[in-house]
């Protein structure tokens, strides 16, 4: 008894030692699993910052905090913990918990101890809840059903449904409860062409209804922050800017991939600017959290993959940026010692920054929650179960640090240092991406097409997602590396520019293995549809003949084809290797050259003479049905 109720103001992972026997004893040391990692997600704290919460993925908890960091509570919840929001009168935390069908907990903080008092399920990878105004409403992404809902907390109920692009991953609300600004993780299927970029879906939150869409610059992807200003007048979106459009042939100078925040005026709904907050040869890579300090002087961004901070003066930036003009005038010729001329040109511009922000190192791995609590950013590391404060004061000329762990780590398993390694842009040549970079933080796509050196120049391939990559070989899509080892290795060397360690493409190949595909959300309580199943007997019917080159379980016959899908880019007769079908859901768009923008295209726009399943007999229900199917697995 004496235990049970000690063990919870301390460390989770303490308790869980003493609740394992790792205590002595006569008999002496009991032995113990592995520990389990935290991997803290997301972080909020009270206005007085008297207790800071701390959602823990992968430990499916969340964690109860005062000021010096010392674990004073734990909240059990039913899955993996994907975002978290205080009410505004701070009486209630409520907790997302992601799954194909996910939970959110309301938590009661009017008590002594955090209790949760309700339950409701929500949709496919519920994330970034959002409180409106009064209290009574809370907003949800259900990620992978492109939506946000409108829950009524009273009853639990969804009061409104809002289409969003795809992936909703993080929203934030303005101070007058007006406008949801909502960040899409991935650009809408498009493969190549003149804007391929994530937008930004801006709600009407007291009519809970859709009111406009925003696009990012051209090789915008993989947003994952959003904050609004303490003025509500500036939203900021941080996120990847590839130049997918250009040869890899180098990394330096941002000729690959960019580290981007974009400002977005509110009382417009219009974007201002993007800015870049990598250096000229020092790359930021993976921006993740934002937020605002509270007098609205400072932003400050976490790079997840170079674990570091980035701090920077708003209103230098806001001016700097007006005093741009939108286009030279007459005659006027642009000054060659100045990157930016005009507005269009900062979203390139490596250098725009100098002067206006800091950038600071932090001891944790993998930055990916932060709060600002009483003048310091508290930023949690998903890799290290770890926080550091760094203190925010302006005038500073050193940034003071402290930095506490969330609790004991025990040695990391080979798959726990590859997705490690997989995030970890410090492996890079002057940091400019990390493997999750182009196939994000999981390992899958991000809806872009590269054009990679290892089949030649000048042929742009759609990034594949990497699950069960190691189990359907050839790896790339024109088959050109026998397995995925060859292409991790090759990967780091050609891509990464990247000198490493044997064990880290071995760690790598163990944390590749161990992905798993995430259920569809066509799934009807986890099962086939009506329209799947008929899908399903078409698939595997000889009239149509799917299941000739996509046989389960694998949905991959391990073969290369000329299906007549070579493009404009590609040798006439070129082969391709036949990709699993496993999960096909979320990896769009479609085929090797990302030229399909979704099935239907593949099956008859992109089908030629029925090279690759017989399907222009079918009529349109059938196809939809065949769609279904595919789309279920």
């Amino acid at each position: 008894m004496f235990c049970r109720g000690w063990c919870r103001f301390i460390s989770p992972r303490i308790a869980w030692l003493f609740a394992c026997g790792l205590v002595f004893a006569s008999a002496g040391l009991a032995a113990a699993p592995p520990l389990p990692p935290l991997s803290p997600i997301a972080i909020v704290a009270t206005r007085d910052g008297a207790r800071v919460f701390v959602a823990c993925a992968t430990s499916e908890v969340v964690l109860v905090l005062d000021r010096a960091g010392a674990v004073l509570d734990r909240i059990p919840v039913p899955a993996a913990p994907s975002g978290l929001a205080l009410s505004p009168d701070g009486t209630q935390l409520a907790i997302t918990c992601a799954a194909a069908v996910s939970t959110v907990c309301l938590v009661d903080l009017s008590g002594p101890r955090p209790q949760v008092r309700a339950r409701f399920a929500a949709g496919h990878t519920a994330t970034a809840p959002v409180f409106d105004a009064t209290g009574e409403t809370l907003f949800v992404c259900h990620r992978f059903n492109d939506e946000i809902v409108a829950y009524d907390l009273k009853r639990g109920n969804p009061v409104a449904r809002i289409k969003a692009d795809r992936e909703p991953i993080a929203a934030a609300l303005t101070p007058d409860g007006k406008w949801l600004f909502v960040a899409n993780h991935l650009p809408a299927p498009a493969g190549y062409g003149q804007n391929v970029s994530a937008r930004v879906t801006v709600i009407d939150a007291a009519a809970r209804r859709w009111h406009k869409t925003l696009r990012l610059p051209n090789g915008s992807g993989l947003a994952l922050g959003v904050a609004i200003s303490p003025d509500g007048r500036h939203a900021a979106i941080t996120h990847n800017l590839a130049r997918f459009t250009l040869p890899t042939t180098q990394l330096e100078r941002g000729w690959m991939n960019t580290a981007a925040l974009t400002l977005i005026d509110v009382t417009q709904r219009e974007i201002i600017n993007t800015v870049l907050l990598d250096n000229v040869e020092l790359g930021a890579a993976n921006p993740w959290a934002v937020a605002w300090t509270a007098d609205g002087a400072r932003i400050v961004v976490t790079h997840a993959g170079t674990h570091e901070l980035s701090v920077i003066e708003f209103a230098g930036l806001l001016a700097r940026l007006q005093r741009l003009p939108v286009a030279l005038a007459p005659g006027e010729k642009p000054d060659p010692t100045c990157a930016s001329n005009i507005r269009d040109d900062v979203s390139g511009d490596l250098a725009f920054l100098v002067g206006l922000r800091r950038r600071v190192k932090l001891s944790v791995h993998g930055p990916r929650a932060l709060a600002l609590v009483g003048g310091q950013a508290w930023v949690a590391g998903y890799f290290s179960d770890s926080v550091d404060r760094v203190a925010l004061a302006p005038d500073a000329t050193e940034v003071p640090r402290a930095a506490f762990a969330l609790g004991p780590m025990g040695p990391l398993s080979a798959e726990r240092r590859g997705e490690r390694a997989f995030n970890d842009a410090t492996l890079c040549f002057q940091q400019w991406q990390s493997c999750a970079s182009c196939h994000s933080y999981d390992a899958r796509v991000d809806g872009l097409s590269w054009d990679l050196l290892n089949d030649g120049i000048g042929n742009p391939k759609n990034a594949k997602s990497l699950l069960w990559s190691h189990r359907t070989p050839p790896a790339m899509s024109s088959g050109v590396r026998d397995s995925a080892e060859v292409a991790v290795r090759a990967g780091l060397r050609h891509i990464l520019f990247a000198q490493v360690a044997p064990d880290v493409p071995t760690a790598l190949d163990a944390y590749l293995k161990s992905l798993s595909p995430a259920p569809s959300p066509l799934l009807e309580n986890g099962k086939l549809s009506g329209a799947a199943q008929r899908g399903k007997r078409l698939f595997e019917s000889a009239k149509v003949g799917c299941a000739t080159c996509h046989p389960p379980q694998q949905f991959t016959d391990l073969r290369s084809y000329d299906v007549g899908t070579a493009g404009r880019y590609d040798a006439p007769d070129a082969l391709f290797d036949t990709p699993t079908l496993v999960e096909l859901w979320r990896t769009a768009p479609y085929l090797h050259d990302g030229s399909a923008r979704t099935l239907r295209d593949v099956l008859m726009r992109r089908n030629p003479r029925d090279r690759h399943g017989t399907t222009t007999h079918l009529n349109d229900a059938q196809l939809d049905d065949l769609a279904a199917y595919v789309l279920s697995l």
